[in-house]
């Protein structure tokens, strides 16, 4: 075999290993676990047989897959603009179809119990990021039995973390919960600062006595639970490498895709807490380690309203170029291997 023949073998190899890197399935993130967050406690009941009524009607809205993919209900590309790009009544769901059973406006959500005042709030993060936490409470008179709505959440989140540390696969932080009392639901976003990306739960809650029918407790999934799910799952469970030692957070290659991330688009108001904004309790986050968590970065800008592959380049990770490098990159070497593989073929001749 000639060097050219060979140089060009190698080239093609390079481009389809390189082809390869964009068939790996996307990778789940997270969700709210104390408080326990409805698509947790949905998942933990079991999605081919749940418990309770509310998540048998969720199951029968959505599908089981939307429980199985309980760590993924996101906005590939919200860049802090959750009230644009997420309607009142789809708050849970974050306009995401897939998830539509969230949204379902009942008072029997399975719920927990919570205190006004200190508490320690936990996030499991199967996929860590860096990037900040805010946590928003209803206001006084919120009606679980309406869809939920922007304004029946108070104004300004009542806690904003960034960065917080990691223990046993928990994103760990204390905040200050305000008084409430009753029935109350705590609305959870996460905003990645190494990529647009968000994340969002809902989370139902009781303060004192329950003011209509009790509701049953709910349950975050059991490490067990999750294991056992993940072959169902149709997102990937595993974390990403170079994690940052002092908060957990990790970064991957290659620009992944998956059906179950959506750019979702909407109308609402103006964004009036984007992430990193502070709140009525920012807090110090909880870190197994002395080390300082490192700052978070700006938010990558993204187009609103992006439509195609654009939309969801940053899924799983890295920044937002990293998928054109990897595209462009691949484009590149296959045009090296044609002019190589037509030069041998003319040399022939």
């Amino acid at each position: 075999m000639t060097s050219r023949r060979s140089a060009a073998v190698v080239t093609a190899g390079t481009v389809l290993a390189l082809s390869g890197l964009s068939a790996v399935p996307a990778s789940a993130h997270g969700s709210m676990t104390d408080p326990v967050s409805r698509v947790s406690a949905c998942y933990a009941e079991g999605p081919e047989s749940p418990k309770s009524a509310a998540c048998k009607a969720a199951v029968a809205a959505s599908g089981t897959q939307a429980f199985y993919d309980w760590n993924a209900v996101n906005i590939a590309n919200a860049a802090g603009q959750h009230r644009r790009l997420i309607p009142d009544g789809k708050l849970c769901s974050a306009g995401n179809d897939k998830y539509r059973g969230l949204d379902l406006a009942r008072a029997d959500w399975p719920a927990s119990r919570l205190g006004s005042g200190a508490h320690t709030f936990r996030y499991k993060g199967t996929a860590p990021h860096k990037g900040s936490f805010e946590l928003y409470v209803t206001k006084d008179g919120y009606d679980p039995s309406k869809p939920l709505k922007w304004s029946d959440l108070e104004a300004k989140p009542f806690l904003t973390v960034t960065d917080p540390g990691m223990q046993n696969g928990d994103y760990v932080f204390q905040g200050t919960v305000p008084k409430k009392s009753g029935r109350h639901l705590i609305y959870s976003i996460w905003q990645r600062s190494d990529s647009p990306e968000a994340f969002y739960t809902c989370s139902d809650v009781v303060f004192g006595q329950d003011g209509g029918s009790p509701a049953p407790s709910a349950s975050a999934p059991t490490d067990q639970q999750i294991e056992d799910g993940a072959d169902q799952s149709s997102v990937e469970h595993g974390g990403h490498g170079d994690d940052d030692p002092a908060t957990g957070a990790g970064h991957t290659g290659a620009g992944h895709t998956d059906a179950g991330h959506t750019g979702a688009a909407g109308t609402g108001t103006a964004e009036a807490g984007s992430a990193g904004t502070g709140g009525e309790g920012t807090a110090a986050p909880v870190s197994p380690s002395s080390a300082p968590a490192a700052p978070a970065t700006p938010n990558a800008p993204a187009p609103v309203g992006a439509s195609g592959s654009g939309a969801e380049l940053a899924e799983t990770g890295g920044d937002a170029g990293t998928p054109y490098l990897a595209i462009g990159g691949a484009a590149v070497l296959a045009v090296g291997a044609a002019v190589l593989f037509g030069t041998a073929r003319r040399r022939r001749a």
